[in-house]
């Protein structure tokens, strides 16, 4: 990993001296080690190598910006995410109070406010509106999927004066912000193109910990006690929950260590077969007489279906593997004739349209304040980070080289193992 490249692309000198009366700015140089353990930077070190180094984010002495001149927008894309409409506020706020910035707009139902012929209005975004919205569940920019054009979304920018994007989403949501980034680029146009991530799942590369994902891994914990007291209320009772995560588990592990009535979790980075599953839990069942199981919606998908599918933002859909293991549980269970009681609950919905514990709305302040900050002082084409309990920035094209998963090897993993207490192998 030694060969990593955290360089941030900037639109050019920073002539003006920041408005800001923080009392510290971040230097120029100041940089976060991205290994953490010894035996990472070891070689690098023995090479007389400089091992890889992210950028600190927060606020610069000097900024790129004359913030009497600019404009601003905000754009939020893909599904929704406790948090969303605080970072709205924390960006709002910040471009008013810390820079002066007059006029921010805020882009309706996701990249297709921002082509003009689609006539979705921007929302000019003032103090007294976003002043409440954290205590809101959802977006009030509203949300799509899908790609535009960034040649017809880069003309709007200019018309409307823009010189800092600022893109809330995942995956497919930075990978459409890098390529208008590219789009302001081949014009040679100064417009600052940052990235805050959001996905529930916790996915992303490079990135400790996304905004919601601590808010979702809390209301879990209705499903998971309503699972457990069906269970335990019935002879032979089965809780059955599924909880988002498409490619990677982290929600799931995370509910199964925060509320060890768990006994089975199931993620997308671990396979399983039914006849394991099925013979796990019919000896959990003898020894106890009730079974919680924890499935993350991307488990399993193999026994599903071979069909692939992908939704406007590209992502594969997949099957429902609650409904797929409700049924085919109760199937293998009446065909022995041994009687249970299963209960299945999916409260996917209903948790990320949650509104933000206190811990992810302060979460989303400093994202939003450090993303202003890097906007202002002329970085773009880049994500706001944490990592290593630090907030930094990263090239929007490493944060979407891959999916963040979960080692089946790793601590996490068997910390898991050791709070379920499930079989370490059930295919």
């Amino acid at each position: 990993m030694s060969d990593l490249n955290f360089t941030i692309k900037m639109l050019g000198d920073c002539r003006f001296p920041s408005p800001m009366q923080c009392g510290r700015f971040t230097g120029e140089q100041e940089q976060l080690l991205y290994h953490s353990r010894y035996e990472e930077i070891r070689q690098s070190i023995e090479m007389d190598m400089k091992p890889p180094t992210m950028e600190l984010a927060g606020p610069r002495e000097r900024i790129f910006f004359d913030s009497a001149q600019i404009a601003c927008g905000i754009v939020t894309c893909g599904g929704l995410c406790p948090g969303i409409n605080d970072v709205i506020r924390a960006i709002t706020l910040s471009l008013y109070h810390h820079y002066g910035v007059s006029k921010v707009y805020g882009f309706r139902y996701g990249y297709e406010g921002l082509v003009k012929r689609h006539g979705h209005q921007p929302l000019e975004l003032s103090r007294p509106l976003v002043n409440w919205i954290g205590e809101l569940g959802g977006t009030i920019l509203g949300s799509s999927r899908g790609p535009q054009e960034p040649a017809e979304m880069v003309d709007y920018l200019e018309e409307l004066g823009i010189g800092i994007l600022f893109a809330i989403g995942g995956d497919g949501t930075l990978k459409g912000a890098a390529k208008i980034a590219e789009e302001v680029a081949r014009r040679g146009r100064p417009i600052s193109v940052i990235g805050i991530p959001k996905t529930i799942d916790n996915d992303i590369s490079f990135i400790q910990t996304t905004f919601g994902f601590e808010t979702a891994v809390t209301e879990a914990k209705r499903a998971i006690y309503t699972a457990h007291t069906e269970a335990t209320g019935a002879r032979n009772g089965i809780g059955l929950v599924k909880l988002m995560g498409r490619d990677s588990g982290f929600i799931a592990a995370f509910t199964a260590l925060a509320y060890s009535q768990v006994n089975f979790c199931l993620v997308p980075e671990v396979p399983f077969s039914i006849g394991g599953l099925l013979g796990a839990l019919s000896e959990r069942l003898e020894r106890r007489g009730h079974a919680v199981i924890l499935a993350a919606e991307g488990a399993g998908q193999e026994l599903v279906s071979a069909i692939e599918e992908r939704d406007a933002s590209g992502n594969v859909k997949h099957a429902d593997i609650g409904a797929f293991l409700r049924d085919t549980i109760k199937g293998h269970f009446s065909r022995k004739g041994f009687e249970i009681n299963l209960k299945y609950i999916d409260p996917s919905y209903t948790i990320r349209s949650q509104p933000a514990n206190p811990h992810d709305s302060a979460f989303c302040l400093l994202l939003g304040h450090n993303a202003v900050h890097a906007g202002m002082a002329g970085r773009t084409n880049m994500v706001v980070g944490f990592w290593n309990h630090q907030f930094t920035h990263v090239p929007i094209s490493l944060a979407v080289s891959k999916r963040k998963k979960i080692d089946p090897e790793g601590w996490l993993w068997n910390s898991v193992m050791a709070s379920t207490g499930q079989p370490r192998d059930l295919r």
